[in-house]
């Protein structure tokens, strides 16, 4: 079970200020534990703290910074089992889920310890015109100050390690605002790593309520803004963040293409496009949301899917039986059942599921969707998903590519040109060939166009937002 209360951490020390937060278990409802909660001026000391540490952190060499990433390695792996309860409590994730998801958090530190040795620069050859003879050229990266990180309730460990990891593996010191209702994971991450000896200041974790951590984007003391969330934040975000850098990680409505050659391996496709779209009860910003099937095999997998959608399981999380748990809230529940009934009113039939109880939402399938409608051109991030027939294939590229959002897609096909097709055209920020747009390794490039953000997760690449270049040019002789 969870601690009765946790701490916050403010320049690295455990701070009991008060017991403000309250995080319920999202299946019962209850208060599960009680959290310190930063006010605007802790938030300004850690800032503050932080900039104190630059220097420190700059000088802190990378063998040191590998090291503290591969004690929390060590310690997750020995805490395993209560940061995947804890996920389980806090987020509503179901425990099978939830164990994946602690796995990923190592991953994501593992590589963040590769990549803490690699960090190297280049030489430039300038000798391009006569004026340059004898002229050098060296190129290193150097960490790029203070950052503010703000990641989501839906990955609450993961999410959080992909800001956090390259951190320290880069050399900056951060000041961290978990989602308030998800605190508990990243609050045990703050312990671990104030086991370590980071220099004092090299972060800070500070669970805040929205409305009072301004600081958190418009202090310009930090040189950084990494934002994990919903589009109608990030973008706001980054309205009011001057002139830091900005990475946004935002939502998406993504697609899955199944192409006609598929007819047999159904059973793969219908397996894959059921965990997709349903796991962890939709709320992935790369959950399938749309399915677009051939002519040639869509009532067959139409048949298999709907049948694969009422198998699954809904109930408590921590029952190892269940696959879908509840929504993070019953507004949140709510707010999706408004959008399936007009979308219904509009047309659209349920052919699964449909069935809600407070925060509980039954994985749903629907077909003849609108595409006007909210539940077609919106991010559901919910357990719904949206089946759709073509005939063309470009068709169905263009189809996809008629969104406000380019996070990920997934194409099931065997023909390689097709595969091509969909890289060069998908206007998305990456393309799964035969699998759904949900699958992501923790090293990859990951991030999207238009509405779904700016920049790219997946440690090496955030590690280069984090640090700039700095070059020397040197002559040869004087």
């Amino acid at each position: 079970m969870l601690n009765k209360t946790y701490p916050y951490y403010l320049a690295n020390v455990a701070v009991a200020a008060n017991t403000d937060l309250e995080v319920t278990d999202k299946f019962s409802g209850e208060v599960a534990t009680r959290v310190a909660m930063a006010d605007a001026a802790a938030i300004d000391k850690a800032i503050g703290y932080a900039v104190e540490a630059m220097p420190a952190m700059r000088a802190y060499p990378p063998f040191k910074r590998q090291a503290v990433l591969e004690h929390c390695v060590k310690r997750f792996r020995e805490r395993y089992d209560e940061l995947a309860l804890a996920l389980c409590i806090e987020a509503g994730k179901p425990i099978n889920d939830s164990k994946g998801e602690v796995t990923r958090l190592i991953d994501t530190f593992k590589v963040a310890a590769e990549e803490s040795v690699r960090i190297d620069g280049e030489i430039i050859n300038l000798e391009i015109s006569p004026r340059a003879k004898g002229y050098h050229g060296y190129v290193k990266r150097v960490p790029i100050g203070p950052c503010s990180f703000i990641s989501p309730f839906n990955f609450p460990l993961n999410l959080t390690a992909h800001k956090v990891a390259p951190a320290i593996a880069a050399g900056v010191p951060f000041v961290l605002k978990p989602a308030s209702r998800t605190p508990v994971g990243a609050l045990i991450m703050g312990e671990i790593l104030a086991e370590t000896d980071l220099p004092k200041g090299a972060f800070s974790i500070l669970p805040a309520h929205r409305d009072g951590a301004d600081l958190f984007t418009t202090d310009e003391r930090f040189k950084l803004l990494s934002f994990t969330g919903s589009p109608a934040v990030g973008w706001e975000l980054k309205k009011k963040a001057g002139k830091k850098k900005v990475i946004l990680e935002l939502g998406g409505n993504a697609a899955a293409i199944v192409d006609g050659d598929q007819g047999g391996k159904l059973d793969y496709v219908v397996d894959r496009l059921a965990f997709g779209a349903f796991y962890q009860s939709g709320q992935s910003c790369i959950g399938v949301q749309r399915i677009l099937v051939h002519t040639k095999i869509y009532d067959a997998l139409r048949e298999k899917l709907i049948a694969k959608t009422k198998s699954l399981i809904m109930g408590d999380p921590k029952d190892e039986k269940t696959f879908v748990g509840p929504m993070i809230s019953e507004s949140e529940s709510n707010r999706l059942a408004g959008w399936m009934e007009s979308a219904v009113q509009a047309g659209a039939k349920i052919v699964a599921g449909g069935k809600v109880d407070g925060a509980m939402f039954e994985a749903t399938l629907l077909e003849g969707v609108k595409r006007d409608t909210d539940l077609y051109c919106k991010e559901a991030f919910g357990p719904v998903a949206i089946l759709e027939r073509f005939d063309d294939f470009d068709a169905a590229l263009a189809t996809v590519n008629d969104s406000d959002f380019g996070l990920q897609a997934g194409v099931f096909t065997d023909s390689l040109a097709h595969a091509h097709r969909a890289w060069d055209l998908l206007d998305v920020g990456g393309v799964v060939i035969n699998d759904v747009p949900s699958f992501r390794v923790d090293n990859m490039p990951y991030g999207g166009v238009k509405d779904s953000g700016l920049g790219r997760e997946g440690v090496r690449y955030a590690i280069e937002d984090m640090t700039e270049m700095r070059l020397m040019v040197m002559r040869e002789t004087w």
